[in-house]
């Protein structure tokens, strides 16, 4: 039985760290399909460059912490390779916009994703852990503001394209959490 805080189930901290990795993982495969679809010249590819270099950054701190703390890494993690690198490059061959589409659906749910976590570490002594968490997310809303500067919302069937990206990133999230 979780343990249980003034009626608030105690954050499972080791879930937190091995899905953020995975996500963080899986972020950095898009960035690299999307790369090696639009290459260098592409109007976006020193945007998607920086973000990806941010999202190495941050999966670099959350591997430290998988190792640090002995927290086992999603299973998953050859699965997300795969399925990362080919949403980033599908919607790369889509297009620009639609990569942008891809970054700015992503971003949505991690926003979101972070923005729990956040709440749920607010009554915990996790300072270093609240402050990445806290840090990387005010990064990935720079990616999301500049994907949606960058046309994302122009893409056609943007609407079914980010629901189908973000219903994906919830579904990732759930299974790294607990597999």
């Amino acid at each position: 039985m979780a343990e249980e805080t003034l009626g608030k189930e105690k954050p499972d901290i080791a879930s937190m760290i091995r899905v953020n990795q995975a996500g963080e993982y899986g972020a950095a495969q898009i960035y690299k399909g999307q790369l090696a679809v639009m290459g260098d010249d592409a109007p976006d590819s020193s945007a998607i460059h920086h973000m990806a270099e941010q999202e190495q950054r941050h999966l670099d701190a959350f591997d430290r912490m998988i190792v640090e703390r002995n927290v086992r890494p999603t299973i998953l993690q050859p699965f997300w390779k795969v399925a990362g690198y080919a949403l980033g490059a599908g919607t790369a061959i889509m297009g620009p916009r639609a990569a942008m589409a891809c970054t700015a659906a992503v971003e949505t749910e991690i926003d979101l994703h972070y923005q729990e976590q956040m709440e749920q570490l607010e009554s915990e002594d996790e300072p270093e852990l609240l402050s990445k968490i806290a840090e990387f997310r005010e990064e990935e809303l720079e990616h999301k503001q500049t994907a949606i500067e960058s046309g994302a919302e122009e893409t056609p069937g943007y609407p079914v394209l980010s629901a189908a990206i973000r219903l994906g990133c919830k579904v990732a999230i759930g299974l790294s959490k607990r597999i």
